[in-house]
């Protein structure tokens, strides 16, 4: 206990470098942007998770997929949703796709690559059924959520109870409760980490980047009250994209509707979106990388930055 207490307050104490500014904005719709990251060849969209900021995707000049991928043929845009008010607890999940990501894709006026993280790759699926894209990539994206191990369903099912009356009252959920139930899922780890960290030299480069991992971690923008609603109760609790029954713009989804070439990356040992709970539309690029890990970890470059490349490559050839 000592030891992780002592790493907690030398996280809490490490210096932070000032933020960086963001990239162009090219497009918006409400609160949600289209941030331009640069490059040569077409649109790759790449829609991130309402839970976390997006700029796990742009982590650092080291560990950055969106500003690698635009040295590698194909302009990436990153989808920034903005912070929901009070004013917008009725906005579901499906509405966030509804009102935000159909009309950003109707913006840039021509079909893109379309990618989605974690339940960005849910929205992202969902959009691919709505609209022509050139391909549809989903990392770690949640669908048959039937899939997910059934304590894990039953402590989410109790984490709402407690959080529900502040969430009504608020409009909002609170970031600090999804990032609980992240803990939940292996507490002795989230301990260790930090009992590591209390030994490392705080010069070193990877202490510099676990703090900015933490940060990005332990940060983010409340889930609106609907759709944390719909979050719990539709998704995991009835499952009803895997059954077909998730409706967005009007009917429901059907992995099937997506015309496009799809790329499903999924992980064996991904303990936030179990490879069982994935589409399963398309033989999958299955890796060994924890959840975070495949976007920003020491193999992810190797492991998904590059075959994802190499496969944007061989769909722009046959476009």
């Amino acid at each position: 206990m000592a030891a992780a207490l002592a790493g907690l307050k030398a996280y809490q104490q490490a210096p932070r470098c000032a933020a960086s500014q963001p990239m162009p904005e090219i497009a918006r719709v409400g609160r949600a942007a289209l941030r331009d990251f640069g490059g040569t060849g077409p649109f790759v969209l790449f829609v991130p998770s309402l839970i976390n900021p997006p700029d796990v995707l742009d982590l650092d000049e080291d560990r950055s997929l969106l500003r690698w991928l635009a040295g590698q043929g194909v302009r990436p845009l990153l989808l920034d949703w903005g912070t929901p008010g009070p004013g917008e607890r009725e906005l579901t999940i499906a509405g966030h796709v509804e009102t935000m990501l159909l009309p950003l894709l109707d913006a840039i006026g021509e079909p893109v690559h379309l990618a989605g993280y974690c339940l960005g790759g849910t929205m992202a699926l969902a959009a691919a059924a709505r609209r022509p894209v050139r391909s549809l990539t989903t990392i770690a994206a949640p669908w048959r959520f039937a899939c997910y191990p059934p304590e894990m369903r039953t402590e989410l099912s109790l984490l709402w109870d407690s959080a529900a009356p502040g969430a009504e009252a608020l409009g909002l959920l609170p970031m600090e409760v999804l990032q609980a139930a992240f803990w939940r899922i292996d507490p002795a780890r989230t301990i260790a980490k930090y009992e590591a960290f209390g030994r490392r030299d705080p010069d070193d480069p990877s202490a510099r980047r676990f703090v900015r991992l933490e940060d990005w971690a332990n940060d983010g923008p409340p889930l609106t009250l609907a759709a944390a609603k719909e979050l719990f109760f539709d998704l995991y609790q009835a499952d009803r994209s895997g059954k077909g029954d998730w409706h967005v713009a009007g009917a429901p989804v059907d992995p099937a509707d997506v015309k496009a070439p799809i790329l499903e990356i999924v992980s064996t040992t991904d303990r936030i979106v179990p490879a069982a709970a994935t589409p399963g539309q398309s033989k999958p690029l299955s890796i060994a990388l924890g959840h975070v890990g495949m976007i920003v970890g020491s193999r992810a470059r190797a492991q998904v930055w590059e075959p994802l490349a190499a496969w944007l490559s061989q769909v722009r050839t046959s476009w």
